[in-house]
Protein backbone atom coordinates (compact mmCIF):
# COMPACT_ATOMS: atom_id res chain seq x y z
CA UNK A 1 0.00 0.00 0.00
CA UNK A 2 1.21 3.50 -0.80
CA UNK A 3 -0.14 6.63 0.83
CA UNK A 4 -0.19 8.26 4.23
CA UNK A 5 -3.93 8.75 4.65
CA UNK A 6 -7.29 7.02 4.43
CA UNK A 7 -10.50 8.85 3.55
CA UNK A 8 -13.74 7.81 5.22
CA UNK A 9 -17.15 8.99 4.00
CA UNK A 10 -20.29 8.68 6.12
CA UNK A 11 -23.57 9.78 4.56
CA UNK A 12 -26.71 10.06 6.66
CA UNK A 13 -30.16 11.17 5.63
CA UNK A 14 -29.31 14.87 5.39
CA UNK A 15 -25.57 15.36 5.98
CA UNK A 16 -22.53 13.71 4.40
CA UNK A 17 -19.21 13.84 6.21
CA UNK A 18 -15.79 13.13 4.75
CA UNK A 19 -12.91 12.69 7.18
CA UNK A 20 -9.23 12.21 6.39
CA UNK A 21 -7.34 9.98 8.83
CA UNK A 22 -3.73 9.10 9.25
CA UNK A 23 -2.92 5.40 9.50
CA UNK A 24 -3.19 5.52 13.32
CA UNK A 25 -6.80 6.66 13.09
CA UNK A 26 -6.21 10.31 14.02
CA UNK A 27 -8.37 12.86 12.25
CA UNK A 28 -6.32 15.06 9.93
CA UNK A 29 -9.08 17.09 8.28
CA UNK A 30 -12.82 16.91 7.77
CA UNK A 31 -15.57 18.29 5.62
CA UNK A 32 -19.34 18.12 5.69
CA UNK A 33 -22.20 19.20 3.46
CA UNK A 34 -25.94 18.85 3.61
CA UNK A 35 -28.47 17.84 1.02
CA UNK A 36 -32.01 18.99 1.65
CA UNK A 37 -34.59 16.41 2.62
CA UNK A 38 -38.05 17.15 1.24
CA UNK A 39 -41.56 16.12 2.25
CA UNK A 40 -43.68 16.49 -0.90
CA UNK A 41 -46.54 14.65 0.81
CA UNK A 42 -47.31 13.80 4.44
CA UNK A 43 -45.14 10.91 5.66
CA UNK A 44 -42.79 11.13 2.65
CA UNK A 45 -39.10 11.92 3.25
CA UNK A 46 -36.97 12.15 0.11
CA UNK A 47 -33.88 13.80 -1.30
CA UNK A 48 -32.50 14.50 -4.73
CA UNK A 49 -29.83 11.91 -5.52
CA UNK A 50 -27.68 14.30 -7.55
CA UNK A 51 -27.75 16.77 -4.66
CA UNK A 52 -26.62 13.96 -2.39
CA UNK A 53 -23.64 13.29 -4.65
CA UNK A 54 -22.85 17.01 -4.92
CA UNK A 55 -22.84 17.21 -1.11
CA UNK A 56 -20.49 14.23 -0.91
CA UNK A 57 -18.12 15.76 -3.47
CA UNK A 58 -18.19 19.06 -1.57
CA UNK A 59 -17.37 17.31 1.72
CA UNK A 60 -14.48 15.47 0.08
CA UNK A 61 -13.05 18.68 -1.36
CA UNK A 62 -13.16 20.28 2.08
CA UNK A 63 -11.47 17.30 3.73
CA UNK A 64 -8.57 16.87 1.29
CA UNK A 65 -8.00 20.49 0.29
CA UNK A 66 -4.64 20.82 2.02
CA UNK A 67 -3.09 17.45 1.20
CA UNK A 68 -1.57 15.88 -1.88
CA UNK A 69 -4.31 13.56 -3.25
CA UNK A 70 -1.57 11.12 -4.14
CA UNK A 71 -1.03 10.59 -0.40
CA UNK A 72 -4.54 9.14 0.00
CA UNK A 73 -4.21 5.37 -0.08
CA UNK A 74 -7.89 4.46 -0.34
CA UNK A 75 -11.46 5.63 0.14
CA UNK A 76 -14.12 3.87 2.22
CA UNK A 77 -17.83 4.59 2.43
CA UNK A 78 -20.65 4.13 4.90
CA UNK A 79 -24.22 5.32 4.68
CA UNK A 80 -27.68 5.02 6.11
CA UNK A 81 -29.45 1.78 5.39
CA UNK A 82 -33.09 1.19 4.44
CA UNK A 83 -34.81 3.54 2.07
CA UNK A 84 -34.27 3.18 -1.68
CA UNK A 85 -31.87 4.65 -4.24
CA UNK A 86 -33.08 3.48 -7.65
CA UNK A 87 -31.15 3.90 -10.91
CA UNK A 88 -31.96 2.99 -14.48
CA UNK A 89 -29.88 1.14 -17.07
CA UNK A 90 -27.88 4.31 -17.77
CA UNK A 91 -27.10 4.49 -14.01
CA UNK A 92 -29.15 7.65 -13.57
CA UNK A 93 -31.74 8.16 -10.80
CA UNK A 94 -35.26 7.00 -11.60
CA UNK A 95 -36.81 9.14 -8.86
CA UNK A 96 -35.69 10.96 -5.70
CA UNK A 97 -34.17 8.74 -3.05
CA UNK A 98 -36.53 7.60 -0.30
CA UNK A 99 -34.90 8.01 3.13
CA UNK A 100 -34.94 5.82 6.22
CA UNK A 101 -37.31 8.17 8.07
CA UNK A 102 -40.03 7.81 5.41
CA UNK A 103 -43.30 6.26 6.63
CA UNK A 104 -45.46 6.22 3.50
CA UNK A 105 -45.66 2.42 3.51
CA UNK A 106 -47.42 2.03 6.87
CA UNK A 107 -50.56 0.81 5.08
CA UNK A 108 -48.47 -1.92 3.47
CA UNK A 109 -47.24 -2.99 6.89
CA UNK A 110 -50.76 -3.02 8.31
CA UNK A 111 -51.87 -5.36 5.53
CA UNK A 112 -48.83 -7.58 6.06
CA UNK A 113 -49.49 -7.66 9.79
CA UNK A 114 -53.08 -8.75 9.25
CA UNK A 115 -52.12 -11.42 6.70
CA UNK A 116 -49.26 -12.91 8.72
CA UNK A 117 -46.52 -11.77 6.36
CA UNK A 118 -44.82 -9.73 9.08
CA UNK A 119 -44.60 -12.72 11.41
CA UNK A 120 -43.32 -14.96 8.58
CA UNK A 121 -40.62 -12.41 7.71
CA UNK A 122 -38.81 -12.61 11.05
CA UNK A 123 -37.39 -16.15 10.71
CA UNK A 124 -36.71 -15.63 7.01
CA UNK A 125 -34.90 -12.27 6.91
CA UNK A 126 -34.18 -11.83 10.64
CA UNK A 127 -36.40 -8.81 11.17
CA UNK A 128 -39.88 -7.40 10.87
CA UNK A 129 -40.01 -4.84 8.04
CA UNK A 130 -40.83 -1.29 9.03
CA UNK A 131 -42.02 1.72 7.02
CA UNK A 132 -38.72 2.45 5.26
CA UNK A 133 -37.60 -1.14 4.74
CA UNK A 134 -36.81 -1.66 1.06
CA UNK A 135 -39.37 -4.44 0.67
CA UNK A 136 -42.12 -2.25 2.15
CA UNK A 137 -41.18 0.66 -0.11
CA UNK A 138 -40.97 -1.62 -3.15
CA UNK A 139 -44.43 -2.96 -2.40
CA UNK A 140 -45.70 0.61 -2.09
CA UNK A 141 -44.08 1.57 -5.40
CA UNK A 142 -45.52 -1.49 -7.11
CA UNK A 143 -48.98 -0.27 -6.10
CA UNK A 144 -48.58 3.50 -6.51
CA UNK A 145 -45.67 4.02 -8.95
CA UNK A 146 -45.40 0.88 -11.08
CA UNK A 147 -43.62 2.78 -13.86
CA UNK A 148 -40.85 3.62 -11.39
CA UNK A 149 -40.13 -0.05 -10.80
CA UNK A 150 -40.32 -0.77 -14.52
CA UNK A 151 -37.69 1.91 -15.18
CA UNK A 152 -35.34 0.85 -12.38
CA UNK A 153 -32.39 -1.38 -13.26
CA UNK A 154 -30.65 -1.47 -9.87
CA UNK A 155 -31.81 -1.11 -6.27
CA UNK A 156 -29.06 0.61 -4.33
CA UNK A 157 -28.43 1.93 -0.84
CA UNK A 158 -27.07 5.35 0.03
CA UNK A 159 -23.35 4.51 0.09
CA UNK A 160 -23.74 2.38 -3.06
CA UNK A 161 -25.06 5.40 -4.98
CA UNK A 162 -22.12 7.50 -3.83
CA UNK A 163 -19.62 4.77 -4.68
CA UNK A 164 -21.24 4.46 -8.10
CA UNK A 165 -20.51 8.15 -8.65
CA UNK A 166 -16.91 7.70 -7.52
CA UNK A 167 -16.14 4.59 -9.52
CA UNK A 168 -18.87 3.83 -12.05
CA UNK A 169 -19.30 0.40 -10.42
CA UNK A 170 -22.64 -1.07 -9.28
CA UNK A 171 -22.72 -3.17 -6.14
CA UNK A 172 -23.57 -3.50 -2.48
CA UNK A 173 -22.45 -5.61 0.49
CA UNK A 174 -24.09 -8.04 2.87
CA UNK A 175 -24.44 -5.57 5.74
CA UNK A 176 -26.79 -3.58 3.51
CA UNK A 177 -28.51 -6.35 1.54
CA UNK A 178 -29.40 -8.28 4.70
CA UNK A 179 -31.94 -5.61 5.65
CA UNK A 180 -34.47 -7.10 3.23
CA UNK A 181 -33.05 -9.39 0.59
CA UNK A 182 -30.84 -12.14 2.10
CA UNK A 183 -31.69 -15.20 4.11
CA UNK A 184 -30.77 -14.72 7.76
CA UNK A 185 -29.70 -18.37 7.90
CA UNK A 186 -27.25 -17.87 5.04
CA UNK A 187 -25.80 -14.82 6.81
CA UNK A 188 -25.38 -16.76 10.05
CA UNK A 189 -23.63 -19.53 8.13
CA UNK A 190 -21.10 -17.02 6.83
CA UNK A 191 -22.32 -16.62 3.25
CA UNK A 192 -25.16 -14.13 2.96
CA UNK A 193 -27.10 -14.86 -0.22
CA UNK A 194 -30.11 -13.47 -2.02
CA UNK A 195 -33.17 -15.67 -1.54
CA UNK A 196 -36.09 -15.63 -3.98
CA UNK A 197 -38.36 -16.99 -1.23
CA UNK A 198 -38.13 -13.54 0.35
CA UNK A 199 -39.44 -11.88 -2.80
CA UNK A 200 -42.20 -14.48 -3.00
CA UNK A 201 -43.25 -13.72 0.58
CA UNK A 202 -43.65 -10.03 -0.23
CA UNK A 203 -45.01 -10.62 -3.77
CA UNK A 204 -42.02 -8.84 -5.29
CA UNK A 205 -40.61 -11.39 -7.70
CA UNK A 206 -40.54 -8.69 -10.42
CA UNK A 207 -37.51 -7.05 -8.76
CA UNK A 208 -35.36 -10.19 -8.65
CA UNK A 209 -33.05 -9.01 -11.42
CA UNK A 210 -32.63 -5.57 -9.88
CA UNK A 211 -30.62 -6.73 -6.86
CA UNK A 212 -27.02 -5.54 -7.26
CA UNK A 213 -23.92 -7.77 -7.06
CA UNK A 214 -22.65 -8.29 -3.51
CA UNK A 215 -19.02 -7.73 -2.48
CA UNK A 216 -17.11 -7.94 0.77
CA UNK A 217 -17.19 -4.71 2.77
CA UNK A 218 -13.38 -4.42 2.66
CA UNK A 219 -13.13 -5.47 -0.98
CA UNK A 220 -11.77 -2.94 -3.44
CA UNK A 221 -14.48 -2.78 -6.12
CA UNK A 222 -13.39 0.18 -8.20
CA UNK A 223 -11.23 3.24 -8.49
CA UNK A 224 -11.89 6.96 -8.71
CA UNK A 225 -12.81 7.93 -12.27
CA UNK A 226 -11.73 11.03 -14.13
CA UNK A 227 -15.15 12.62 -13.69
CA UNK A 228 -15.15 11.88 -9.96
CA UNK A 229 -11.61 13.20 -9.62
CA UNK A 230 -12.64 16.46 -11.26
CA UNK A 231 -15.61 16.77 -8.89
CA UNK A 232 -13.78 15.86 -5.65
CA UNK A 233 -10.07 16.58 -6.05
CA UNK A 234 -9.18 12.93 -5.50
CA UNK A 235 -6.51 11.30 -7.65
CA UNK A 236 -7.70 9.26 -10.62
CA UNK A 237 -7.27 5.58 -9.82
CA UNK A 238 -7.49 5.89 -6.01
CA UNK A 239 -8.86 2.54 -4.73
CA UNK A 240 -12.40 2.58 -3.33
CA UNK A 241 -13.63 -0.14 -0.97
CA UNK A 242 -17.18 -1.45 -1.13
CA UNK A 243 -17.99 -0.11 2.34
CA UNK A 244 -20.78 -0.93 4.77
CA UNK A 245 -23.97 0.11 6.48
CA UNK A 246 -23.09 3.01 8.76
CA UNK A 247 -23.89 1.14 11.98
CA UNK A 248 -21.41 -1.60 11.07
CA UNK A 249 -18.81 1.02 10.21
CA UNK A 250 -19.54 2.79 13.50
CA UNK A 251 -18.94 -0.45 15.43
CA UNK A 252 -15.49 -0.53 13.85
CA UNK A 253 -14.83 3.14 14.55
CA UNK A 254 -15.89 2.58 18.17
CA UNK A 255 -13.88 -0.61 18.57
CA UNK A 256 -16.90 -2.76 19.48
CA UNK A 257 -16.68 -5.72 17.09
CA UNK A 258 -16.18 -8.71 19.39
CA UNK A 259 -19.16 -10.90 20.31
CA UNK A 260 -21.03 -9.43 23.28
CA UNK A 261 -19.60 -5.93 22.93
CA UNK A 262 -22.42 -3.41 23.10
CA UNK A 263 -22.42 -0.13 21.21
CA UNK A 264 -24.97 2.61 20.78
CA UNK A 265 -25.49 5.54 18.47
CA UNK A 266 -27.46 8.48 19.84
CA UNK A 267 -28.19 10.45 16.70
CA UNK A 268 -31.16 10.62 14.34
CA UNK A 269 -31.85 7.01 15.24
CA UNK A 270 -31.55 5.23 18.55
CA UNK A 271 -29.05 2.54 17.53
CA UNK A 272 -28.36 -0.27 19.98
CA UNK A 273 -26.35 -3.22 18.73
CA UNK A 274 -24.31 -6.23 19.69
CA UNK A 275 -22.22 -8.61 17.60
CA UNK A 276 -22.90 -12.32 18.03
CA UNK A 277 -21.75 -15.66 16.68
CA UNK A 278 -25.11 -17.26 17.39
CA UNK A 279 -28.41 -16.53 15.70
CA UNK A 280 -31.46 -15.33 17.60
CA UNK A 281 -34.37 -13.70 15.77
CA UNK A 282 -37.10 -11.59 17.33
CA UNK A 283 -39.34 -8.80 16.07
CA UNK A 284 -37.69 -6.42 18.58
CA UNK A 285 -34.37 -6.35 16.73
CA UNK A 286 -32.85 -6.83 13.31
CA UNK A 287 -30.44 -9.72 12.87
CA UNK A 288 -28.19 -8.79 9.96
CA UNK A 289 -24.90 -9.91 8.46
CA UNK A 290 -21.87 -8.36 10.11
CA UNK A 291 -18.52 -7.59 8.52
CA UNK A 292 -16.92 -10.92 9.43
CA UNK A 293 -18.34 -14.18 8.01
CA UNK A 294 -20.47 -16.11 10.49
CA UNK A 295 -21.07 -13.10 12.73
CA UNK A 296 -24.32 -11.20 13.06
CA UNK A 297 -24.97 -7.62 14.03
CA UNK A 298 -28.13 -7.52 16.10
CA UNK A 299 -29.62 -4.03 16.09
CA UNK A 300 -32.60 -2.76 18.04
CA UNK A 301 -33.40 0.65 16.63
CA UNK A 302 -35.93 3.45 16.34
CA UNK A 303 -35.89 7.01 14.92
CA UNK A 304 -36.10 8.38 18.45
CA UNK A 305 -32.83 9.63 19.89
CA UNK A 306 -30.86 12.89 19.84
CA UNK A 307 -32.91 14.11 16.88
CA UNK A 308 -35.69 14.88 19.38
CA UNK A 309 -33.45 17.46 21.05
CA UNK A 310 -32.82 19.02 17.65
CA UNK A 311 -36.60 19.22 17.15
CA UNK A 312 -37.15 20.84 20.55
CA UNK A 313 -34.39 23.43 20.25
CA UNK A 314 -35.07 24.44 16.65
CA UNK A 315 -38.86 24.20 16.58
CA UNK A 316 -39.85 25.24 20.11
CA UNK A 317 -36.94 27.39 21.30
CA UNK A 318 -36.26 28.81 17.85
CA UNK A 319 -32.45 28.80 17.96
CA UNK A 320 -29.72 26.79 16.26
CA UNK A 321 -27.33 26.59 19.23
CA UNK A 322 -27.43 23.83 21.83
CA UNK A 323 -24.91 25.49 24.16
CA UNK A 324 -27.51 26.35 26.80
CA UNK A 325 -28.88 22.82 27.22
CA UNK A 326 -26.22 21.29 29.48
CA UNK A 327 -26.30 24.12 32.04
CA UNK A 328 -30.10 24.27 32.13
CA UNK A 329 -30.55 20.55 32.60
CA UNK A 330 -27.69 20.30 35.09
CA UNK A 331 -29.42 22.86 37.29
CA UNK A 332 -32.58 20.73 37.69
CA UNK A 333 -31.11 17.22 37.87
CA UNK A 334 -31.91 16.98 41.59
CA UNK A 335 -35.50 18.21 41.24
CA UNK A 336 -38.29 15.62 41.45
CA UNK A 337 -38.44 13.62 38.23
CA UNK A 338 -42.19 13.59 37.59
CA UNK A 339 -42.27 14.54 33.92
CA UNK A 340 -42.02 11.92 31.16
CA UNK A 341 -41.19 12.34 27.50
CA UNK A 342 -42.02 9.72 24.88
CA UNK A 343 -39.51 10.34 22.05
CA UNK A 344 -41.54 8.82 19.22
CA UNK A 345 -41.88 11.94 17.09
CA UNK A 346 -41.07 9.82 14.04
CA UNK A 347 -42.58 6.54 15.24
CA UNK A 348 -40.86 3.32 16.25
CA UNK A 349 -40.48 -0.06 14.53
CA UNK A 350 -40.82 -1.69 17.97
CA UNK A 351 -44.04 0.18 18.75
CA UNK A 352 -46.14 0.53 15.58
CA UNK A 353 -48.01 3.83 15.38
CA UNK A 354 -46.36 5.21 18.52
CA UNK A 355 -46.32 8.98 18.84
CA UNK A 356 -44.34 11.40 20.98
CA UNK A 357 -45.28 13.75 23.79
CA UNK A 358 -44.81 14.94 27.34
CA UNK A 359 -46.77 13.33 30.18
CA UNK A 360 -47.24 14.78 33.65
CA UNK A 361 -46.72 18.40 32.66
CA UNK A 362 -47.57 20.85 35.46
CA UNK A 363 -47.46 24.58 35.94
CA UNK A 364 -44.25 24.59 37.96
CA UNK A 365 -42.25 22.92 35.24
CA UNK A 366 -39.77 25.08 33.34
CA UNK A 367 -38.06 24.69 29.99
CA UNK A 368 -35.19 23.04 31.84
CA UNK A 369 -37.54 20.35 33.20
CA UNK A 370 -38.86 19.66 29.71
CA UNK A 371 -35.31 19.34 28.40
CA UNK A 372 -34.37 17.02 31.23
CA UNK A 373 -37.44 14.86 30.58
CA UNK A 374 -36.61 14.78 26.88
CA UNK A 375 -33.09 13.57 27.56
CA UNK A 376 -34.32 11.00 30.07
CA UNK A 377 -36.93 9.77 27.60
CA UNK A 378 -34.27 9.22 24.96
CA UNK A 379 -32.17 7.22 27.44
CA UNK A 380 -35.23 5.18 28.42
CA UNK A 381 -35.89 4.36 24.78
CA UNK A 382 -32.28 3.19 24.34
CA UNK A 383 -32.71 1.07 27.47
CA UNK A 384 -35.91 -0.46 26.07
CA UNK A 385 -33.93 -1.62 23.04
CA UNK A 386 -30.99 -2.84 25.14
CA UNK A 387 -33.29 -4.81 27.45
CA UNK A 388 -34.67 -6.53 24.38
CA UNK A 389 -31.18 -7.53 23.23
CA UNK A 390 -30.25 -8.63 26.75
CA UNK A 391 -33.09 -11.15 26.68
CA UNK A 392 -31.13 -13.19 24.12
CA UNK A 393 -27.49 -12.09 24.19
CA UNK A 394 -24.81 -11.82 26.85
CA UNK A 395 -23.96 -8.12 26.85
CA UNK A 396 -20.81 -6.47 28.13
CA UNK A 397 -21.15 -4.15 31.17
CA UNK A 398 -19.44 -1.43 29.14
CA UNK A 399 -21.09 0.34 26.22
CA UNK A 400 -19.18 2.21 23.51
CA UNK A 401 -21.15 5.25 22.40
CA UNK A 402 -21.24 7.79 19.60
CA UNK A 403 -23.64 10.30 18.07
CA UNK A 404 -24.78 13.83 18.77
CA UNK A 405 -26.07 12.90 22.20
CA UNK A 406 -22.56 11.95 23.27
CA UNK A 407 -21.28 15.50 22.82
CA UNK A 408 -23.00 16.49 26.08
CA UNK A 409 -21.22 15.40 29.31
CA UNK A 410 -24.54 15.74 31.17
CA UNK A 411 -26.27 13.44 28.71
CA UNK A 412 -23.37 10.96 28.70
CA UNK A 413 -23.62 10.61 32.49
CA UNK A 414 -27.39 10.28 32.19
CA UNK A 415 -26.83 7.37 29.79
CA UNK A 416 -24.47 5.71 32.29
CA UNK A 417 -27.00 6.10 35.11
CA UNK A 418 -30.02 5.18 33.01
CA UNK A 419 -28.43 2.10 31.45
CA UNK A 420 -26.56 1.08 34.59
CA UNK A 421 -23.45 0.56 32.47
CA UNK A 422 -20.11 2.26 32.05
CA UNK A 423 -20.21 4.48 28.97
CA UNK A 424 -16.99 4.84 27.00
CA UNK A 425 -16.70 7.49 24.30
CA UNK A 426 -13.85 6.88 21.84
CA UNK A 427 -11.67 9.64 20.47
CA UNK A 428 -13.76 10.56 17.44
CA UNK A 429 -17.06 12.27 16.81
CA UNK A 430 -17.29 10.43 13.49
CA UNK A 431 -17.17 6.73 14.28
CA UNK A 432 -18.86 5.80 11.01
CA UNK A 433 -16.36 7.70 8.90
CA UNK A 434 -13.43 6.24 10.80
CA UNK A 435 -14.86 2.76 10.43
CA UNK A 436 -15.29 3.30 6.69
CA UNK A 437 -11.69 4.47 6.41
CA UNK A 438 -10.47 1.45 8.37
CA UNK A 439 -12.37 -0.93 6.09
CA UNK A 440 -10.63 0.67 3.12
CA UNK A 441 -7.30 0.31 4.93
CA UNK A 442 -7.92 -3.41 5.29
CA UNK A 443 -8.90 -3.56 1.63
CA UNK A 444 -5.55 -2.17 0.47
CA UNK A 445 -3.58 -4.33 2.89
CA UNK A 446 -2.42 -1.80 5.49
CA UNK A 447 -4.22 -3.66 8.30
CA UNK A 448 -4.34 -7.43 8.36
CA UNK A 449 -7.85 -7.68 9.84
CA UNK A 450 -10.38 -5.86 12.03
CA UNK A 451 -8.62 -6.75 15.25
CA UNK A 452 -5.31 -5.28 14.12
CA UNK A 453 -7.03 -2.24 12.64
CA UNK A 454 -8.93 -1.43 15.82
CA UNK A 455 -5.83 -1.84 17.98
CA UNK A 456 -4.07 0.67 15.74
CA UNK A 457 -6.85 3.27 15.42
CA UNK A 458 -9.27 3.34 18.39
CA UNK A 459 -8.70 5.02 21.77
CA UNK A 460 -11.16 5.96 24.56
CA UNK A 461 -11.29 9.67 25.36
CA UNK A 462 -14.03 9.82 28.04
CA UNK A 463 -15.46 7.36 30.56
CA UNK A 464 -18.66 7.76 32.60
CA UNK A 465 -19.47 5.26 35.34
CA UNK A 466 -22.97 4.88 36.77
CA UNK A 467 -23.69 6.67 40.05
CA UNK A 468 -25.53 4.20 42.38
CA UNK A 469 -27.97 6.80 43.74
CA UNK A 470 -28.87 8.12 40.32
CA UNK A 471 -29.20 4.57 38.98
CA UNK A 472 -31.87 3.91 41.62
CA UNK A 473 -33.69 7.14 40.77
CA UNK A 474 -33.53 6.41 37.05
CA UNK A 475 -34.97 2.95 37.57
CA UNK A 476 -38.12 4.68 38.78
CA UNK A 477 -38.20 6.87 35.67
CA UNK A 478 -37.85 3.81 33.48
CA UNK A 479 -40.66 1.98 35.27
CA UNK A 480 -43.00 4.91 34.65
CA UNK A 481 -41.80 5.12 31.04
CA UNK A 482 -42.64 1.48 30.30
CA UNK A 483 -45.94 1.78 32.17
CA UNK A 484 -46.88 4.77 30.00
CA UNK A 485 -46.10 2.80 26.85
CA UNK A 486 -48.28 -0.09 28.03
CA UNK A 487 -51.14 2.29 28.80
CA UNK A 488 -50.91 4.13 25.47
CA UNK A 489 -50.41 1.15 23.17
CA UNK A 490 -54.17 0.43 22.86
CA UNK A 491 -54.73 4.11 21.95
CA UNK A 492 -51.96 4.05 19.35
CA UNK A 493 -53.36 0.84 17.89
CA UNK A 494 -56.90 2.25 17.75
CA UNK A 495 -55.81 5.47 16.02
CA UNK A 496 -53.15 4.41 13.47
CA UNK A 497 -51.39 6.90 11.27
CA UNK A 498 -50.06 9.21 13.94
CA UNK A 499 -46.48 8.80 12.77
Amino acid sequence: MTGRYLLGIDSGGTVTKAVLYDLAGHEVAAGSAGSRASTPHPRWVERDMDEAWDACADAIRQAIGNVDPGDIAAVGLAGHNDGLYLVDATLRPVRPAILASDTRAEDVLDAWQASGVQAAAVPLIGQRPYGASPVALLAWLAKHEPSTLDSARWMLFCKDWLRLQLTGEVGTDATEASCSFTSVRSAAAGKAAYDDAILDLFDLRQVAGKRPPMYGSTEIVGAVTGAAAAATGLRVGTPVACGAHDVDAAAVGLGAVAPGELSIGAGTFSINQVVSTDLHVDYRWQARAFLQPGQMLNMSTSPASASTLDWFVRRLVGVDSFDFVGDEVGAVLDDPSQLLFLPYLYGSPMLPHATGGFLGLQGWHTRAHLLRALMEGVVCNHRLHIDALASAFELSPVVRATGGGMRSPVWRQMFADGLGRTVEVPDTDEAGARGAAVLAGIGVGHYRDLSEAISATVRVSATHRPDPERVTAFNGVYQRFTAAISALTPLWTATPGGT
